[in-house]
């Protein structure tokens, strides 16, 4: 990620990747070419960002202490987004193949399962406080109910807009809230420092997901790895399509096509173009902007100036991203 966002914390995330190497380094090969083939294939390394931006509050940062629970931090992301794949049969991601598609349903569950197990192995082998592994497991629950939430309502086209935030906060937002906590508890800042850090990855979480979803029916398959109306083939309304199923003119037949589990691709492409011409797009930009918004207002005035503007760029950037 090309920005300013990440200079104080550039050599924290360039060794990160090395020990997401080493993490995933297995007696069992095909379990160590699994979790390659996911480092290699990119990602923003937004959580551990967040999580490491939050560490170097201390004056007394120690890179050996943050790393193996940032590590944690990015095999839970890459497990869960393993399992995604499988539940969402998609062949690419970023780009890049998937691992359902190259090793196949088992092996790609199973090898998600393994890096979730290694995920709390870390954190229990460095010793970190049961507060600390209790996050993470609460992490995972809503990881758990967000995707069971989501698949229960496939094709069927809700407009509960209170539950697609819900829905979001368990999939995304919470994620991030927790990863600015955990650096917090690290950093043994103040408890209303860590809950104000916590806000803030909520909110950044909030319209982080959002921005997703507006990128998945106003991208390309070339800017965002993946073809544009994944969410809709898929059976997901999300919150462009919501508006749109509540005020375009042609919303009646958009609902007949989110609803069909046998859609083609023309017309995944006339739903596309339906959500695109309405009020969902400029609708959805809005709840990103008051999301980013309440994010930079709740960033405590008391952690250092450089991270504070650091978290500001953060935000900014989850503003402007294109993929």
């Amino acid at each position: 990620m090309a920005n300013k966002f990440f200079d104080i914390i550039q050599s924290d995330l360039s060794k990160l990747e090395d020990a997401l190497e080493e993490a995933v380094a297995s007696p069992v090969e095909t379990i160590t070419d699994i979790g390659i083939h996911l480092i290699h294939a990119g990602g923003k390394r937004l959580r551990p960002a967040m999580f490491f931006l939050a560490a170097h509050c201390s004056k007394d940062f120690k890179l050996e202490r943050a790393m193996p629970l940032a590590v944690a931090l990015e095999l839970i992301h890459m497990a869960s987004l393993v399992h995604d794949d499988v539940l969402d049969s998609a062949m690419t991601r970023r780009g890049e193949a998937t691992a359902n598609a190259k090793w196949g349903n088992q092996l790609a569950i199973l090898a998600g399962d393994y890096l979730f197990a290694k995920a709390f192995a870390l954190v229990a082998e460095h010793g970190y406080s049961d507060r600390v592994q209790l996050q993470l497991s609460r992490l995972l629950t809503d990881l758990s109910a967000g995707e069971l939430i989501q698949n229960k309502e496939i094709y069927k086209a809700s407009c509960d807009i209170d539950e697609y935030y819900e829905r979001i906060a368990m999939k995304t937002a919470n994620f991030l809230a927790i990863s600015c906590q955990l650096g917090g508890d690290v950093a043994n800042l103040s408890e209303e420092e860590i809950q104000a850090l916590y806000d803030y990855g909520y909110s950044v979480g909030m319209a982080f997901q959002l921005t997703d979803d507006l990128l998945d029916i106003t991208g390309d398959e070339d800017t965002i790895g993946k073809p544009a109306g994944n969410d809709i083939l898929q059976g997901i309304v999300t919150l462009p399509t919501i508006k749109a199923l509540k005020s375009s003119p042609d919303k009646d037949k958009l609902l007949s096509i989110v609803t069909d589990s046998n859609m083609t691709r023309d017309m995944l492409h006339e739903a596309v173009e339906i959500v695109r011409a309405s009020d969902g797009i400029e609708y959805t930009q809005q709840k990103v902007d008051e999301f980013l918004e309440q994010a930079k207002t709740v960033l405590p005035e008391s952690i250092p100036e450089d991270i504070r503007t650091a978290y500001s760029m953060g935000a900014d950037f989850i503003s402007d991203r294109k993929f």
